[in-house]
């Protein structure tokens, strides 16, 4: 039985979500205590709840501590099993960060899955719908498996109600190599409002536009009419020859929507100037894949809490070494073995 200290390193519930993935991965039984113990709300939320019981379902596992708050988890997992899945997280909850539970076991199932996931789609702390489109999957189709995504609905903080259908062919995870980004290939920006004056989006696109040089026929509104509540992301695609980045912000009560185009412009314009491939959030998101596969590297930007915290979840479970190396201001160089 591992035992698992919750509140350490970035303390959230990314711990937990890992752990789960990992279990279903390797098999071993774990055990979480002092869960999210720092956060405003400690111990378990719908979301994570959510997590764990589909990870449980999926994994034919057996758990205790699963219900609201509880700050203690065990998970025994059993045989992982493809299929059809159907998940509804309740609340606005990050229907995306139920997915990073349940993915790292489907990816290696002995059938295709599919999975409807219902709650938020595009949240602040969580990557949204199009970062796992158009910047994760396509990496991890690199290394073998399959993942085609479809956004039903949006789905903003606090209505929640988006939904989303996911679908994994499993396959052998392979290493892979991303040092280099390659020649800039397009840059592209899309504000997708809901319920919400379309002068906001066109400011936010002017001024984004204007900070990176977008051409006008490469600035997009989306419109989700179809969300519940009303909502708004701003999202800088940035297509390079080996990997494409996403970069969002989200638009709040009180803010202009030119200091978020101002935000997200600076942010992109710094991922540019590092001359990496892999953006810190992306890098987050490949550590469970690369050590899966045993082995591979990428270059990114600083490494994140996050992504400290994770490495020390992943080293419990698998039998991998991470090396961390500082290259240069904005550059660090990942390598598992």
């Amino acid at each position: 039985m591992i035992e698992i200290d919750g509140s350490r390193g970035e303390g959230g519930g990314q711990i937990i979500r890992s752990a789960l993935g990992l279990s279903l991965v390797t098999g071993k039984a774990f055990q979480i205590k002092n869960i999210r113990a720092g956060r405003k709300k400690p111990g378990l939320l719908r979301q994570h709840l959510t997590a764990v019981r589909a990870a449980a379902e999926i994994g034919s596992a057996r758990v205790e501590g699963d219900n609201m708050g509880s700050k203690t988890l065990r998970f025994e997992p059993g045989s992982v099993k493809g299929g059809h899945y159907h998940y509804a997280v309740g609340t606005a909850g990050s229907a995306n960060l139920v997915l990073q539970a349940v993915l790292p076991g489907l990816l290696q199932a002995d059938e295709p899955s599919e999975l409807i996931l219902e709650g938020g789609t595009h949240n602040q702390a969580s990557p949204p719908f199009d970062f796992l489109k158009n910047t994760f999957a396509p990496v991890l189709h690199r290394m073998g498996p399959k993942l085609s995504l479809t956004l039903d609905r949006h789905g903003f903080y606090p209505a929640g109600g988006g939904c989303m259908t996911v679908q994994i062919e499993p396959a052998p995870l392979k290493p892979i190599e991303l040092n280099e980004r390659g020649a800039l290939q397009s840059i592209e920006a899309h504000a997708v409002i809901a319920r919400l004056a379309k002068h906001i989006a066109d400011r936010e696109l002017n001024t984004v536009g204007e900070r990176l040089e977008i051409p006008h026929e490469h600035r997009h509104i989306r419109f989700a009419g179809e969300s519940q509540g009303p909502g708004n992301v701003l999202l800088v695609t940035l297509t390079g020859e080996h990997v494409t980045e996403t970069i969002c912000g989200f638009g709040d009560r009180g803010m202009r929507a030119e200091d978020l185009a101002e935000a997200v412009a600076a942010e992109a314009q710094a991922y540019l100037n590092a001359d990496v491939p892999v953006g810190a959030h992306l890098a987050d998101q490949l550590l469970i894949p690369f050590a899966m596969a045993g082995g591979g590297s990428f270059r990114t930007t600083a490494p994140s809490s996050h992504f400290t915290t994770n490495v020390e979840t992943v080293r419990t479970f698998l039998d991998v070494s991470f090396r961390v190396e500082h290259l240069s201001e904005k550059a660090w160089a990942v390598t598992v073995r």
